[in-house]
């Protein structure tokens, strides 16, 4: 049939009074109750029946079903639901097929669930919905119900279907019908009182008459539609009318708005409200029974009330604005002594639900579909990112932008991804999406621009390659990842033009680093930078965050000072207020601009120079950053072992936090709590016997590795030359992560066990101190390993508290260390040499400095056997 052909509704004096129901049209019915839908639907049911049309009933709702169905049936549908062999739960009945849908699965999985069964149907199909009500009780906003019409209707449009939906009066905003109004191409509003039925359209797209629009009585038993003309009849039409809509008057809001105002009120008068508490949670910080219970178990209404006041939008704060909440919540009630060395939170929260609004306002939801695929997956979401990043916000969002930024005032604030996966257990997503800074400079537009594009940098990072892998190596593919975001005021001090904590860094409550035989694991660790912690959490050139074990915290690496000064910080990020940008300084500037009692806590005397100078006669201060005063601030060292150890008994679970530390005078610091999420760990109770006397040992090190014990047949080895890896021009050096990802992607499709060896630092931001790849080139190898090569300056990190760090162990990749002194017991380079290097066949257009520089071996006949003893920290690999 072609489009826009009629088509009989069942009811024959309503196809002359709405010029026929044609191919393409949305049909909304505006009904005081679903009894008043009846009279319309089963009509449209019957007529579609015998005229022999794919009929189709998507059922979701909590009341009854709109087409009749016994237990049986229900029983067939769960049945099929939990069939891993079936794409949908359907089932046929009496000529109709029944599809049961799950709204709890929240708005992207059940639109893209609703788009599949129409795209599976075709064209021509003819659909009853349930009561699209029912989607804002499960999602407890209108904005979402009306987000899922305008992506659904257009779709059923351009199928050619006929499609009837439902909606009850009076339960919805204004501006959430008007919405539906505007997408859809009918739009019907129904009345009745005991004796009779009226029906008045609101909109009917593309059609006309004189008397269309006035108000017409139906009569269900006969099928009788007639105009009401007559004044009487008039009357007593706008009376039914009236009645039905006494209760608009709260139609102003949205039903979000609704049900917090109504709980304030419950509350102001003494009601008992925990019930509405519990619902506050599932509706704004977790769905997970797990983190629920612990919120539940600190939190109280005045808790929940601040963050709805402080929320922009609707939805869910998301992972790490809960994570963050939640810690210092525990804080506060388990150990008010801590607490009182807290700065106070003022955090805003953006609510998931208007990522959707901005995919939708866009007219970015068909990319969204299409990345949804398998196929799509990559190559959609390289596009949805570029439409992300380009998308504009609605007036009415701008606004509450603009609130926020009237509170922050000129305070630097950053907007930080906090998606519904995110920080949570299992899933830490660390450094996949962005965090942005905005120094919150300039007018208030100007200020609101710089926020508009932090939010849309955020929200594009979603689609970013390492995210995507990411989420495909954790089977969260196929998730419902919505985007919360936290903005957060910068902790910090202004020093002239600089805006910078005295101090940030990350902890951990259980500690891999145990560089001494008689340090403990449960005892925690920090890892501690001066200025933003963007240093503490990122590998950068020339920078040695102090990372310590809180066992024995004064526990030194380098007993010589002249090493300690080699390896210490370098430069320190900053927020540049002049050139209103994020900005890296040399320690040595920092320093100048702080006053001595922020300097003390910071620095270390190299006191060998110190000594040297004073024997010629001069007397200077020589000075580095490793943070060695506050790691000898017994108070501090107290304070964060004790938060640490409270906040893995709550959870039950180690944890990982971020923080700064903001020095005063008198040796005085405050503490501000940024983030807390369950750690990630590699443990392991195999016991791996490390082979002796056997093979060719290929290398051979100790106390320099992290992950869990392991014995692997490596397939696929491959080598990067950090000579070679010098020598190439430093302009071409990130091309190198790029043929790294390749050999990633043909390990990936070949399904080969391989192994990675690479000079200096991985997925450094400084090409000269090692390989700048991110994560998802590197994704696929089940062993990475860093040489050192100190003649050029290639020195491996063990960068624990990093994101890098997070990345390999919640991936199960082995890390190692290959240094220049005792920890290496062997490395045969030779032993490979020989092998064929097959690059070529991987890519065959690269330079032949690059097949010099990158060997990648595959063993078809030989074993390369890799062994890792985690309790011992012994590492061997063994050519057979």
């Amino acid at each position: 049939m072609a489009a826009f052909d009629r088509i009989k509704s069942g009811v024959e004096e309503l196809d002359e009074t709405l010029d026929n129901i044609r191919l393409g049209d949305n049909v909304v019915w505006q009904v005081s109750n679903l009894k008043e839908f009846s009279y319309f639907v089963n009509p449209f049911v019957k007529q579609a029946l015998e005229d022999g049309r794919n009929l189709i009933y998507i059922n979701f709702g909590q009341h009854e079903p709109l087409i009749p169905m016994d237990d049986e049936d229900f029983e067939k549908l769960e049945s099929e639901k939990n069939n891993p062999e079936t794409e949908f739960a359907m089932i046929e009945k009496d000529g109709i097929k029944i599809y049961k849908v799950d709204p709890m699965e929240q708005f992207e999985s059940f639109t893209l669930e609703v788009h599949n069964i129409i795209t599976k149907e075709g064209f021509d199909a003819f659909y009853v919905f349930d009561c699209l009500s029912d989607l804002q009780s499960a999602w407890a906003t209108d904005l979402m119900m009306g987000n899922f019409f305008r992506v659904t209707c257009p779709y059923l449009f351009i199928l050619d279907t006929v499609a009837y939906f439902p909606v009850i009066r009076g339960k919805h905003s204004f501006e959430s019908i008007a919405k539906i109004r505007e997408t859809t191409q009918l739009f019907l509003d129904v009345y009745s009182n005991k004796s009779d039925v009226y029906l008045h359209p609101l909109k009917v797209w593309n059609r006309y008459s004189q008397t269309m629009f006035l108000g017409h009585k139906y009569n269900p038993e006969s099928g009788e539609v007639t105009t009401l003309t007559d004044g009487m009849e008039v009357s007593k039409f706008y009376q039914v009318i009236n009645s039905a809509s006494a209760y608009n008057n709260e139609q102003n809001t949205d039903s979000w708005e609704r049900f917090f105002t109504a709980t304030e009120l419950l509350h102001q008068n003494g009601v008992d409200v925990s019930d509405r508490c519990d619902l506050m949670c599932s509706m704004m910080m977790a769905k997970d029974e797990k983190v629920s219970e612990k919120i539940k178990q600190y939190f109280d209404y005045e808790d929940y009330i601040s963050i709805y006041n402080r929320l922009v939008g609707s939805g869910m704060i998301g992972g790490k604005a809960c994570g963050m909440l939640l810690a210092r919540k525990i804080i506060e009630k388990e150990r008010p002594d801590l607490y009182e060395n807290f700065e106070p939170d003022d955090s805003f929260y953006i609510g998931s639900d208007l990522f959707y609004t901005y995919i939708v306002y866009n007219d970015l939801w068909t990319i969204r579909v299409k990345q949804r695929t398998k196929e799509g997956y990559y190559e959609a979401g390289s596009e949805l990112e570029e439409g992300l990043k380009n998308g504009t916000f609605p007036e009415d969002i701008k606004n509450e932008f603009r609130r926020v930024l009237d509170y922050f005032g000129q305070s630097p604030i950053i907007v930080r991804s906090s998606s519904l996966l995110e920080d949570g257990f299992g899933n830490a997503f660390a450094g996949k999406y962005e965090s942005v800074f905005c120094v919150n400079r300039g007018s208030l537009e100007e200020r609101l621009e710089a926020f508009e594009e932090a939010v849309k940098t955020v929200y594009a990072s979603t689609m970013n390659i390492s995210a995507l892998e990411y989420r495909s190596l954790n089977n969260l593919d196929d998730c419902d990842e919505q985007m919360g975001l936290l903005v957060q005021r910068v902790s910090g001090s202004y020093y002239g033009d600089y805006f910078f904590p005295t101090i940030a860094g990350v902890g951990f409550s259980y500690s891999p680093y145990s560089p001494q035989p008689d340090m403990g694991h449960n005892g925690g660790m920090l890892r501690l930078v001066m200025g933003l912690g963007t240093k503490a959490v990122d590998r950068t050139q020339n920078d040695y965050p102090r990372i310590i074990n809180l066992d024995r915290p004064h526990a030194i690496d380098h007993p010589n000072v002249a090493d300690r000064h080699k390896y210490s910080q370098h430069s320190l990020d900053v927020l540049d207020l002049k050139e209103i940008s994020l900005h890296e300084i040399p320690v040595d500037e920092g320093l100048e601009v702080i006053p001595r009692y922020a300097k003390r806590p910071v620095i270390e005397h190299d006191t060998e120079a110190e000594r040297i100078f004073r024997e010629r006669g001069q007397r200077r201060e020589i000075v580095f950053v490793n943070c060695n005063g506050i790691v000898n601030n017994d108070k501090f060292i107290f304070m964060m072992k004790e938060l640490l150890k409270t906040l893995e008994t709550a959870y039950d679970y180690p944890v990982d936090v971020e923080y700064t530390v903001n020095i005063g005078a008198n040796n005085s610091f405050v503490v501000n709590l940024l983030q807390c999420r369950p750690l990630q760990i590699s443990t392991t109770n195999e016991v791996i016997e490390i082979p002796k006397d056997v093979g060719e040992t290929y290398f051979h090190i100790k106390k320099a590795s992290m992950g869990r014990s392991r014995k692997e047949i490596i397939e696929t080895l491959v080598y990067v030359d950090s000579h070679k890896y010098y020598e190439y021009p430093y302009a071409k050096k990130s091309l190198i992560a790029r043929i790294i990802g390749e050999i990633n992607t043909y390990c990936k499709d070949h399904e080969k066990t391989s192994m990675l060896i690479v000079p200096g630092r991985i997925g450094t931001s400084s090409p000269e101190l090692g390989i700048p790849v991110v994560f998802a080139e590197i994704s696929q190898f089940r062993a990475i390993l860093e040489e050192s090569y100190s003649k050029v300056g290639y020195v491996p990190e063990l960068s624990f508290g990093s994101h890098m760090f997070q990345d390999l162990v919640e991936a199960d990749i082995y890390y190692g260390a290959i240094f220049e002194n005792d920890k290496r017991l062997a490395f045969n380079k030779d032993l490979i040499k020989d092998y064929p290097n097959i690059l070529h066949e991987i890519n065959d257009k690269l330079d032949d400095e690059i097949y010099e520089m990158i060997h990648v071996v595959n063993f078809d006949d030989d074993n390369l056997e890799f062994y890792h003893d985690m309790k011992n920290d012994e590492s061997k690999c063994i050519l057979k």
